[in-house]
Order: structure tokens, then sequence, then C-alpha cells
């Protein structure tokens, strides 16, 4: 049959199509079946403008129809077919006979891509997508072709609709080229992964991007994406497309903690199911070598918290054994054969199959040994770590050895919590009890391991009042060691036994001459008595040779007071970690009131700072077990946070913050007040003293703010933000500055900072009305702050209308966790009430712009009302005022909102209609307030905008059943056929 001849020769195309729209249709024959039809023709241009005609009526519609979706798969397989095998053989002009259709609708969709209609747009995008990835790997493109495609799809990944823009990046997935450093493919996917505001074009950009020198780190910075499908999504392109080889240790720790530690289930899940397997694979499954890749000493927390995950997906326990420690029969490592990695890997073991319970009391039996042994095993570690002197703790190998033995050593220590010590009292506690006590007693006991001895110790003992003994004996023990001493000896008591020797030595020669005298008498019984006399003598002279011979220095054993930084650091540390053992409602007992008296306060004096900032840090804990102590030391603390050196500072802080805490800023009140006489103004002078007490701490916390010391700063942020969020404070003023401080570029990289005001705002505002009360009221004083700030301060640089963003999320009614009870006046009725006085204050202010887009966003209730009537009557006011065509647009329409047109047509004679806010913005940005500890980018302060038709591509999580889903289907179907009937009638 000829083509040319119109009649049932055209019905083929479109038969075609009408097939194509129905699912179970085989397109592979309808494709074969029109391909033929094709190839017998010698004219192709007709069945080109006829395949165009149909295809059109699927391209104009946006929706993702399922009859849509058919018909552009059939297109995509249609179009394939022409594709033909490379073969270097081959003439060009018979490659180009073959390709010519493919030719033809690439051109067509290339001169299309510009239309008018976002719908044409995104189904050009997709086509090309398609077409491109239906093609075989080694196919070949003309190269004037190729280069069109890149420019179309260059221009298309900017479109309006995030739908474009999506179709668009994958589009040019098989043009770009990694190993070209100016790749526009390359350098467009990277200003996508950064600024894009729609997550779903940040997600197309992961999904096809190739991982490179250049875009590995915008790739590892999606992990931090505000988006959970997005952070999803990173994790597993860096498992499937990354060696780990290729990640910085700092980026491969980050990726772990912060995975591990997501806020979305998913998330985590990915990196334990895919990131994780990943990673050991490139390791053969050695955990420990993937330990090593870790640094583990300077991340023990990451590490143990990924040995969890790993333990988790175990299926039995010999999964668990077979890929860890190599224990001896003592079910010890050797001392010889300890490393970072498999002693880490034994706690981690030991400490997760002990949180099973009785289900791993089995196993834990073949992971440790009895305590005792344990406790030998622990005591000859210890002992034996290396001490350096200050010349050999120069030298960095030196050094680092001996950081390794003290971070094996506390893994050790760690394990003690693990082991199966019986009651109090029983064999293996002593033992243990006793161990401990000795390696504290150790001179040579890193004080880096202190600490954690003493926890431990602790933690066997029961008893309250027998843990503070013990642990004061210790620190009287190592304070005042017993010491040989050497005493002179007297001079006239050494002469007195000189002379005491001759005499003796006299009296034996004596002795002798009488004895030969009396055997040549033959008088017996006389020589008798006189041996037995010098017998004596001589044992009275050998005494006195002795004592001679000895040195001249009597040794005697005595407690020798100790005074040194080391000694005094150790004991101080001892005392710290006792009182933050024992429980605050016991209050100071006299022995702690002894080390208070004799080693604390002597030691916040003392010249050397580590001695010095472990007393204030001992003095804060102490001071929280009694609000006297806290009395009689505050103002010494207070003093300690202006003078001393910045680490000290700090440390008087957080004790002063945690004294606020518990007891409140009333803490002073509490003091026994003096008999005095009124003031003035009625007022008792410890009263207000100690008001002007509280002002000052609360002023000198406030200059802190603003302080050139960034812990010092974050420091005081965070004991703030603990403060309001408890309650103790209640200050529009200093949330004012928290937020200020949050912006402000100057903080830019202290992450600390930043998360904890982040996630600090919205708790705090979401928890209950009078916090957003209080949100509301430093909403004036925070943007005046920001409008009047100098083009020399760093404020001025601050986005002024996304800071007021801030506050419309902060303060939103349906924000609360617990929304309270139906009020006439809600917190954004008052907001929008203040706005518009700020506005008339000055109605030729700049920022009046501001102030009414902060209008257009609050939720503000259009009940009538005595509040809504007074937000008329100053609506009313500014609409007569203002000359901004935009501020009139968004006031007309709050008018509107709040009683129809009445409000906008009285008012004035403004001839205005009533317009969208922004044609570009189908909905209202909202702003990223928590950021959810995450380093926000310009993609993420907006990442809710979208088009209104951006319409979801995944189904629904809860799916309906067959019948109701057909049901459904055959109520919004499109169907193309009614469309090509009317065409066809038509012409």
């Amino acid at each position: 049959i000829n083509f040319n001849m119109s009649g049932d020769s055209d019905l083929v195309i479109e038969e075609a199509f009408r097939r194509a729209q129905k699912a179970h249709n085989n397109k592979a024959k309808l494709v074969a079946s029109l391909k033929n039809r094709y190839n017998k023709l010698e004219d192709k241009t007709e069945f080109h403008e006829e395949f165009i005609r149909c295809l059109k009526y699927a391209m104009i519609i946006y929706t993702r129809e399922p009859a849509v979706e058919n018909v552009i798969d059939f297109v995509t397989k249609f179009a394939a077919s022409f594709e033909t095998p490379v073969n270097e053989n081959a003439e060009e002009e018979e490659e180009e006979d073959e390709n010519e259709f493919l030719n033809f609708l690439f051109n067509f969709l290339l001169e299309s891509h510009g239309a008018n209609s976002h719908a044409v747009r995104f189904r050009v995008c997709q086509l090309v997508n398609k077409l491109l990835g239906s093609l075989s790997e080694n196919a070949q493109i003309d190269d004037d072709l190729c280069d069109r495609i890149h420019e179309a799809m260059l221009i298309r990944v900017t479109d309006k609709y995030p739908n474009v823009r999506i179709q668009a990046a994958l589009a040019m997935s098989r043009i770009q080229d990694p190993s070209n450093l100016d790749c526009p493919t390359i350098k467009a996917y990277m200003l996508l992964l950064e600024n894009d505001s729609n997550p779903e074009v940040r997600r197309a950009v992961l999904s096809c991007i190739a991982p490179s020198a250049t875009t590995l780190t915008k790739i590892y910075k999606r992990t931090w994406d505000v988006k959970e499908k997005v952070r999803k999504l990173a994790y597993q392109v860096l498992a499937e497309k990354v060696h780990i080889r290729a990640l910085s240790i700092a980026q491969r720790v980050s990726l772990l903690h912060e995975g591990l530690s997501d806020s979305a289930d998913s998330v985590k899940e990915v990196v334990k199911t895919h990131l994780l397997p990943a990673w050991l694979r490139m390791q053969q499954g050695d955990v420990l070598q993937l330990l090593h890749r870790l640094d583990v000493e300077n991340c023990a927390e990451t590490a143990v918290t990924t040995l969890q995950a790993i333990f988790s997906m175990a299926t039995s326990p010999d999964d668990l054994l077979q890929n860890g420690v190599r224990l001896d029969e003592r079910k010890l490592i050797p001392v010889d054969s300890l490393t970072c990695e498999n002693v880490l890997y034994w706690r981690a073991l030991c400490e997760f199959v002990k949180n099973k319970g009785n289900e791993g009391e089995e196993l834990l039996e073949q992971l440790l040994p009895e305590a005792a042994i344990f406790a030998e095993y622990l005591y000859s570690y210890l002992k034996s770590i290396t001490q350096l002197s200050e010349e050999q703790r120069a030298d960095m190998t030196q050094l680092e050895m001996v950081m390794t033995q003290e971070y094996i050593g506390q893994q050790l220590i760690l394990l003690v919590g693990c082991l199966d010590i019986s009651e109090e009292g029983g064999r293996m506690c002593s033992r243990m009890v006793a161990v401990l006590q000795d390696i504290l007693l150790l001179p040579n006991t890193p004080t880096s391991l202190i600490g954690l001895l003493v926890e431990k110790l602790i933690g066997i003992l029961r008893d309250d009042a027998q843990k503070i003994q013990m642990v004061a004996e210790i620190i009287s023990d190592v304070r005042e060691p017993i010491l040989p001493i050497s005493e002179p000896v007297d001079e006239n008591e050494k002469r007195r036994k000189q002379v005491k020797l001759a005499e003796v030595r006299v009296q034996i020669m004596e002795a002798k001459q009488t004895l030969e005298e009396c055997i040549s008498c033959q008088d017996f019984s006389r020589a008798a008595e006189l041996k037995d006399s010098i017998s004596q003598l001589e044992e009275l002279k050998n005494q006195l040779v002795l004592e001679a011979s000895q040195p001249a220095d009597n040794i005697k054993e005595q407690r020798v007071e100790k005074s040194d930084p080391k000694t005094l650091l150790k004991c101080l540390t001892m005392c710290a970690e006792l009182f933050k053992q024992m429980n605050i409602k016991r209050g100071i007992c006299p022995t702690m009131n002894a080390l208070i008296e004799s080693l604390i306060l002597p030691g916040v004096s003392n010249p050397n700072p580590a001695v010095r900032n472990m007393a204030v840090i001992c003095l804060g804990t102490a001071a929280l077990h009694s609000k006297d102590l806290a009395n009689t030391h505050l103002v010494l603390l207070l003093q300690i946070t202006q003078l001393d050196e910045p680490k000290i500072r700090i440390s008087a802080l957080r004790a002063l913050i945690d004294q606020l805490l518990l007891n409140g800023l009333n803490i002073l009140q509490d003091k026994p007040a003096p008999v005095s006489q009124d003031d003035s103004n009625g007022q008792p002078e410890h009263q207000a003293e100690e008001e002007g007490t509280i002002q000052s701490i609360l002023k000198m916390l406030s200059e802190f703010l603003d302080s050139e010391i960034c812990e010092l700063r974050t420091e005081t942020a965070e004991g703030l933000a603990k403060l309001m969020y408890c309650g103790r404070i209640l200050s529009p003023k200093l949330l004012s500055r928290l937020v200020l401080l949050w912006y402000n570029p100057v903080t830019e990289d202290d992450q600390r900072l930043r998360h904890c005001l982040g996630v600090f705002l919205q708790l705090y505002a979401r928890a209950s009305r009078t916090n957003q009360e209080c949100v509301e009221e430093s909403f004036l004083p925070t943007m005046r702050t920001l409008f009047n700030a100098p083009v020399t301060s760093p404020l001025s640089e601050v986005d002024a209308s996304n800071v007021a963003e801030l506050f419309v999320d902060l303060t939103r009614p349906s924000a609360l966790v617990k929304p309270a009870a139906v009020q006439a006046v809600s917190v954004h009725d008052s907001l929008a009430v203040c706005v518009c006085n700020e506005i008339l204050r000055d109605i030729s202010a700049p920022e009046v712009r501001v102030y009414c887009k902060t209008l257009s966003w609050l939720e503000i209730n259009s009940e009538p009302g005595p509040a809504n009537s007074e937000l008329q009557l100053l609506l009313k006011d500014i609409l007569q005022e203002v000359k901004d065509k935009h501020c009139i647009r968004i006031i007309e329409k709050l008018c509107n909102q709040l009683n129809g047109d009445r409000c906008a047509k009285s008012a004035g004679n403004q001839d205005t209609t009533l317009q969208n806010l922004d044609d570009n913005n189908g909905g209202q940005k909202k702003a990223s307030t928590a950021k959810n500890g995450k380093k926000a980018s310009k993609a993420e302060l907006s990442s809710d905008e979208s088009d209104e038709e951006n319409v979801p591509e995944e189904p629904p999580s809860v799916r309906p059943s067959r019948r109701a889903k057909m049901a459904a289907k055959d109520k919004t179907k499109q169907d193309l056929t009614a469309l090509l009937n009317q065409e066809t009638n038509g012409s």
C-alpha cells in the first residue's frame, strides 16, 4: 500500500498511538509493525509530519497520566529501533539513512524546547532523556547534534519548573565528561546541587552526576541536606560509586557520625545496609582494617557506634567472633598484640553483648575472663606505660607511642564495666577494688586515666559513705605518701659511743691478762668467770663497731606532703570525679568539706593553669551539692569568668550556668539576709543588692556574646539557650541577641554554635504559647538592629527578609507541640498589629516592603472581633499613605482576606487589582529554621519552594485495594483518543 495515498494509511500511525496508550499492549509488536511500514516508504516526509502531529497531543499534557507515559515509552522504543550498530566498515551515507528518523525526532525536540508551555518543555526534556538512555553504550551521535542537545539542556536546567529541570539534568548524564575540568554539564550539576531550591532536582542530579575529584566534595555535602530523601541518596551514591580511599579520614568519620545519628531512620538504615557493607567489601571484610581507616584514637565514639551497627547486622554469634579479636587461652589479648583497633573492637563487642542481657551471657563468657584475672592483666599493662621526660615529649614519635598506650589503657579500663563482678565483699569485687586502688596510687599512672579509674571504682562499691571514704584515703595517700626520711645523728652521741668502744676494748685487754694469770695460778673457777665476761665484752664491742660503721644519717619513714602540679592535678581529678558521681541530694559531708578546704580552694589560686582549671571545675561541681557553698563562692566564680585564662574562664562560666540551671536566678535570695534598714523605695538593701547581682550576671553574659574568644562566645550562647529553654530566663532582648548571633556572618564557621542555636530556636518556640510571645516581642528589636546596622557591620550582610520568615515560622499557632485552647487573639494577630504600627511610624522607610511581606506570611484570624477591627483600621491607614505598588497589592489582598472586598474598595481611590505575590513563586518559601544540625546551603534555605504543578512521581505510602485503585483510575485517567478523533473529524 502506498503510504502517500491518504485515507486508511493515515490511520496506521493514529492506531499505533491509540494502542500504545494501553499498558497491556505489546509495544514491541507495535514498533515492529510501524517500522515495517516506515521502511517501505520512499518519501518519509508525510510519515514524519503525521507522527509529530500525534505526538504533540501527548506533549501538551503536563501531568503524569498513565496513557501519556505509555505513549512516551512507545515513541522512545520506536525511535531507538532506528539505531544502527557501530560498524567501522560501513559507509557514512548508509548510517545517515538509517538514523534519519532519529535525527528528525531530535531536531523537532530541540526546536521545541523553548516553548512557552511548561508541559511541552517538560515532555521535550523527558523524551531527550529517554532517547539518550535507550541508545546502546557505544552509540554514536553526530557531533553537531550532540552539541545542540547539550546547549538546549543547559538552558532547560535553569527552567522555572522543577520537573523540567529534573528531566534536563537526567538527559545530560550521558553527555558529561568528568575528566574535563571545564565541562559545562559538570559545572551545571554542581550549581544545581548547591543552589536548587527543589529537593527532587538535587536528587536527580545526585543520581546521575559522575564522581570525580571535582564533584566529590559537592556529593559529600549533600549528606548535610535538610531533606531526608536527598541525604539518603547521597549516602547511596557514595556507597556505590566512591571508594573509601577517595575520602579523607575526616570525611569518613563525618559520614559515619552524621549518618548513624541522623534524625531520619531511613538515612540510618542506608548507612547500615549500603555504606558500611560497601566499605567492608573494599577491606575484604576485615573490620579491624576498616577501623584503621577511621583513626579510632581520635574518634572512639564514632568507631563504637559504627561497630555496634556492624554487630547489629550479624546473623549469628559466630559472625561476631570470626571477624574479631584473637584471644588466648586466658580469654585475653596478649599484651604484645594489643592495638588501638583490636582493643576497641573487644570493648565494643563486649558492651554490645552485655546490653543483650541474659541472651548474651554465654557469648560474654567466651569474650572475658574472671574479674581477678582481668584485674592483674589491667594492672600489669597500666604499670608498664612509658613515662616520658619533658625532653622526650618533644619527640613526636615517642609522644604518639605513649598516647597510643594511654588509649589502649582507657579501653581496658572501660572493659571493667563488662566484667561479672559478684556482690560487694566477694573475692572478685575485693580484688578488683584493691587493684584499682593500687593503680590510682601508682605515681606513674597517666592523669588522663584517673577520672575513668575513679568512676569504675565508685561504680563497683555500693555504699555512698564507703565511696567517699575510699577516694578520700586514696587522695590522702597520693598527696601525703609515706617516704623514707634521713635524720642527722647527734655528734655528742657519736663521740660517746666512740669512748664507750674504747673503754670496752681496754676492759677486754685487762680481762684477758687477768685470765692468763688465773690459769698460771690454776684458779680455774676464777678463769671461767673471766671467760664469760670476755665473751660479753666481745659482743658489746661488735655491736658498737656495727653502729659506728652505719651511715651518719638515720633513715625513718613518715608522711610527706607533695605540692607539685602533677600530684595536685591528680588529686583534684579524683575529687572532681567523686563529686560528679555522688548524688547532689546527699549534701556536703565532713569528709567532702575537708577536701574543699584543704585541696580545692587552695588549688583555685595555684599558679599552674591546669591545676587552677581543675580546681574551678571541682568547686563548680561541689557547689551543686550545697546552696550555702554556692552562695559563698558565687562571687569568686564570677570573678574568674572575667579575669583568668580563656580555658579557666570557660570552666567557671559552665559552673555558673549549671548553678543557675539548678537553683535559678534567685539563688542569692536563699541566703540568710542580714538585718538592715529599708531603702528610700521601701525595698530592703540586701534585696536590692541581690537584684543588682542578678542584673550584673545577665549583663556579663550579654557581653560575652560579643567576645572575640570563639569558645567563650559559644559557651555563653549555649548556656543562655539552656536557661531560656528551662524557663530560668524570659528575655526578648537576649533572644534577639541569640537570633542575630545565629545569622551573623562572623559565626559562619562555628558549627557548634550554629547547630545549638538552630535546634534551640525551634524547640523553644514550639514548646509553649508563652515562648512564642517572647519570640514575638523580640521581632521588632531584631529587625531594627538589622535595618540600622552600619555598612561596616557584618549584620549589614544579613537578609532581613529571611530573618522575618524565621520569626513568622516560629510563631505559627499550628507549630506548637501542644496547641492551646482556641483563643481570639493568636500570636500572629498581635504580631500583625505590631508590624502595622511599625510601618506607620515611617511609611517611606525602605524596610516597609519587608514588613509588608511579613504581613502576607502571617496566619491571621479572619473571624470578626476587636483584634480584627483594629487590624483593619491600621491596614486602611497604611493604604491611604503607602505609595509602593507591591506593598499596595499585599495590603489589599490582606484586607480582602479579613473582610471581603469592602476594606479595599473603600480605602481611597486606589484602582488596582489583586495579583499573586510573586508569579515565580507558586508557594511561599519557608525559612530553614532549625537546620537540623546540618550546614544549610542556599538551596536548603528554601528547599520547599516548588511550582503548583509539580506532581509527585512516587505513589502514596498507603496503598488502596486493587478494585478501589482501578475505579479511581477510570475516573481520573486521560485518554488521548478523544483528542485524536476530534482532530480527525475536524479535518
